[in-house]
């Protein structure tokens, strides 16, 4: 098999209605299969899967970089430069509220990216970034 390896990341939502409304919706993700106390979904790719978990409350701890608060549980995605636009486009759209607002960071740098985060509707903090050039991702 010539394809390239695929995470795969378990976590907390509050409510599988939201789950499937905020993931399967409003990022486009694909449903797979799902039960009454999870539902697995395409995450560009990728496997996720929102376990139902009423008592977990998504992220709480920050760290500074690059002079902004990020979360420091989040996951996301690396996207084209052209997708992360069109996602940050559709999300301001929808009047999402971000934590960290679409821009540039380390703008002059190695690891010059664009980044934004948002939560999901169980608080679960997502980073979606991209770079212009992709060998880029891992500069020091």
């Amino acid at each position: 098999m010539n394809q390239r390896p695929r995470f795969h990341l378990a976590f907390p939502v509050r409510d599988l209605a939201e789950a499937r409304a905020f993931y399967g919706e409003l990022l486009g993700c694909p449903e797979g299969r799902s039960s009454e106390e999870w539902i697995d979904f395409d995450f560009f790719g990728h496997q996720i899967v929102a376990h139902l978990s009423a008592n977990d409350r998504g992220h709480k701890e920050h760290n500074v970089v690059d002079g902004e608060n990020v979360p420091v549980r989040h996951f996301g995605a690396i996207l084209s430069m052209d997708e992360w636009r069109k996602l940050a486009a559709r999300l301001q759209e929808r009047n999402v509220s971000f934590i960290i607002e679409p821009g540039i960071r380390f703008e002059g740098m190695p690891g010059e990216q664009a980044t934004f985060f948002f939560c999901d509707f169980s608080g679960n903090a997502l980073e979606f970034k991209a770079f212009n050039n992709e060998d880029r991702i891992f500069a020091r």
